[in-house]
């Protein structure tokens, strides 16, 4: 005797969710490999960038208007912490007195703390952390997609640095090693919205580090870009 429509819409029901576990765990096993993986990569290549000194540059512009430009050395000394040596600093805007120099004066400070924020900001995401990484993915906040186009697979950490911001980085499949990383995120409030693209290269050794990191702050018409390069061993 042949099963009922409605015998059959059960038993594929049931069928559906005793496989759900099964095809689940893939999923979930190659995701927590892609990470644990792509932490590796990440903390190799902190760890060879140790041997290196770079020139780091600087450019800040409002409304298309350049409004600092600032060139650093950069190398990591014996305690293990980044230094920054001034090699080129821009010369701050002329004053202007009386009435309309006291509003650009306070315009001026509070454009300058804005900025300010906002390079320190690119600090919380460039490089990635690797110990953030693996905190995100242990709160199950980490998805994995393939955005097309023929680009690498892209794994998105959210609540990765605050609440409701998203790390994004592209890797290649292959490797799991960095080929892009973008941030969705914001500076006092949600309103407050800015966008980071970071472009990796990689030096004779395999090394991949942050070529260029263009910041974009539409509230305050701002853009940040940095390039980092001239890399050489010391």
């Amino acid at each position: 005797m042949a099963p009922s429509r409605s015998n059959l819409a059960i038993l594929t029901c049931s069928i559906a969710l005793l496989l759900a576990p099964v095809i689940a765990r893939p999923q979930s096993a190659e995701l927590e490999q892609r990470v644990v993986a792509l932490k590796e990569s990440v903390a190799q290549d902190l760890q060879r960038l140790r041997q290196y000194e770079w020139i780091e540059t600087t450019v800040i512009t409002v409304k298309g208007e350049e409004r600092s430009r600032k060139q650093q050395q950069c190398y990591f000394g014996a305690d293990g912490k980044l230094q920054k040596v001034i090699m080129y600093e821009s010369a701050p805007p002329k004053e202007k007195f009386g009435l309309r120099g006291m509003i650009q004066e306070k315009k001026q400070e509070e454009l300058k703390d804005y900025m300010e924020q906002a390079v320190a900001m690119i600090k919380e995401y460039v490089p990635p952390d690797p110990i953030k990484m693996l905190a995100v993915r242990a709160a199950g906040k980490v998805g994995m997609d393939m955005p097309g186009g023929g680009k690498g697979l892209r794994v998105n950490f959210r609540d990765y640095a605050k609440p409701g911001d998203l790390l994004t980085m592209e890797i290649d499949p292959a490797s799991n090693r960095v080929l892009s990383l973008g941030v969705a995120t914001y500076l006092s409030d949600a309103t407050d919205s800015i966008a980071l693209n970071v472009g990796f290269m990689a030096l004779q050794d395999g090394t991949r580090y942050p070529a260029t990191e263009v910041l974009s702050a539409p509230a305050k018409e701002l853009t940040i870009n940095v390039t980092n390069s001239g890399y050489r061993k010391h």
